[in-house]
């Protein structure tokens, strides 16, 4: 599932990194909090790894 814009691919990358250790989870805060409590580190992967040059700043 790719991102759909910008602010939701940057949150799932702080979220990844804080699943694989690189950054303490309680710096997490918002969308980037929910998806790393309700996500899994494949599905935050292929977000994360979205290219952004098409991407909205924001959704909606």
């Amino acid at each position: 599932m790719p991102a759909q814009s910008k602010a939701q691919q940057k949150a799932a990358g702080a979220a990844l990194s804080a699943k694989r250790g690189d950054t303490k989870v309680k710096d997490l805060k918002g969308a980037s909090k929910e998806m790393y409590d309700d996500m899994s580190e494949s599905e935050l992967e292929d977000i994360a790894h979205t290219k952004r040059k098409d991407l909205p700043d924001k959704k909606g």
